[in-house]
């Protein structure tokens, strides 16, 4: 595949990083040993310029925006981990989501999934809606709305699955391949998921979204945003609008966020452990209206999500009917963090109608599920059974 390559020489596993289990290359992806003093850890090149020794012979790095050695690491390392073409690693997710979109023009049309994350839905409505570009908002698991929503003038398909916060299921094939054979280029957002779970590209995406502040970092302390490109090309395009946009991340935050992925698959396994057994106990409570979450036998799109994804996350919504209510709850816990963001060592409690979809209206929101009594709860390291004795008393006080 042509993501089996990499931007910069060194690779010490004769067989191959992509020939390794995932959780192995977390940690042995090919730059992991610097090769020129053996350290165990990529330098942080903290420079933003690069002499030119001959100038009829320019350098491979020349200005820290263009491209800088420890960006390039993280850029290959995630390109490699979704088994894409190139990657790009942007200062925060929505600057990866944005730049990503600047790909469209003035009197675009782009279908997107409607309870899509929003910041992305603030973008689309507030922001490129006043560059001439235009979106419609469907239910991505029912196909045939998708297709309905075709015009002459749409150029992209833009998905996110599971979605955020009612976790709902797209057919990441069935639309990629209908996108295809439409001459759509198709953008997923793979945040909740990252490449341990699933990995879009070899469904057909085009282009693989993250917002690396959360589970790729997972400990609350990076900011940062990644994209992967299936084609080389289309890589092409991408790095045009990093360097001119200037949307890039730092030295440090690539750095960090490298540390941070080499855990990815320790720290998923337990909290999808304790996401499963969360989402079983709310499920069995009488006084939770709805429960989200893919691993549960009754979830929608279900056997969907089997087919395109190896685990099941561990994210949970539920909705507790009210948003009085919720907010008791919010304010009777002690364990979880009550804020915004989500995929950390440490649970986060969240509240998407005052926080992750605060810029969506009352009634848009409800429309996609996303009630005042919703809260969505990210699953950290803590012993579950402290985190469900604690999740309970707040319900318990709150009734």
């Amino acid at each position: 595949m042509s993501g089996e390559h990499s931007n910069r020489e060194g690779h010490r596993n004769a067989a191959g990083p992509n020939e390794l289990k995932f959780e192995t290359r977390l940690l042995h992806f090919g730059q992991e040993i610097d090769e020129a003093t053996g350290a165990s850890s990529v330098p942080l090149y903290q420079a933003s310029t690069f002499h030119h020794h001959d100038i009829h012979s320019p350098p491979l790095h020349d200005y820290s925006r263009s491209g800088n050695p420890t960006r390039q690491v993280l850029e290959d390392y995630i390109a490699q981990l979704e088994r894409g073409a190139c990657g790009f690693a942007y200062a925060s997710g929505m600057a990866a989501i944005s730049s990503t979109l600047m790909l469209l023009s003035s009197g675009d049309h782009v279908i997107v999934t409607e309870d899509v994350y929003g910041g992305t839905y603030r973008l689309l409505t507030s922001i490129l809606s006043r560059l001439g570009i235009e979106c419609t908002f469907v239910d991505m698991t029912n196909l045939d709305q998708v297709k309905e929503a075709l015009r002459s003038t749409t150029k992209a398909v833009y998905m996110e699955t599971p979605s955020n916060p009612t976790l709902k299921i797209t057919d990441i094939e069935a639309v990629s391949c209908w996108a295809r054979e439409e001459g759509l280029l198709t953008i997923l957002d793979n945040t909740f998921m990252t490449p341990l779970y699933q990995r879009p590209i070899e469904f057909g995406v085009d282009i693989v979204l993250h917002s690396a502040t959360k589970f790729l970092s997972g400990h609350s302390d990076v900011l940062a945003g990644l994209a992967v490109a299936r084609t080389e090309e289309l890589g092409q395009r991408l790095k045009q609008l990093q360097n001119g946009l200037g949307t890039v991340l730092g030295v440090q935050d690539s750095w960090l966020l490298m540390r941070g992925m080499k855990t990815l698959g320790a720290r998923m396994a337990h909290s999808e452990q304790s996401a499963a057994k969360l989402a079983a106990w709310l499920s069995g409570r009488s006084d939770i209206q709805a429960v989200h979450y893919p691993g549960l036998f009754h979830h929608p799109g279900r056997e969907i999500h089997e087919k395109q994804s190896s685990g099941y996350g561990a994210v949970v919504s539920f909705d507790v009917g009210s948003g009085q209510r919720a907010k008791e709850v919010l304010n009777a816990v002690k364990l979880p963090l009550v804020a915004v963001s989500l995929g950390a060592v440490e649970s986060i409690l969240s509240y998407p109608a005052m926080m992750s979809h605060a810029a969506m209206g009352e009634q848009v929101r409800h429309e996609r599920g996303i009630t005042d009594g919703l809260l969505r709860f990210s699953v950290g390291l803590e012993d579950i059974d402290d985190l469900i004795s604690d999740l309970s008393q707040a319900l318990e006080a709150s009734i």
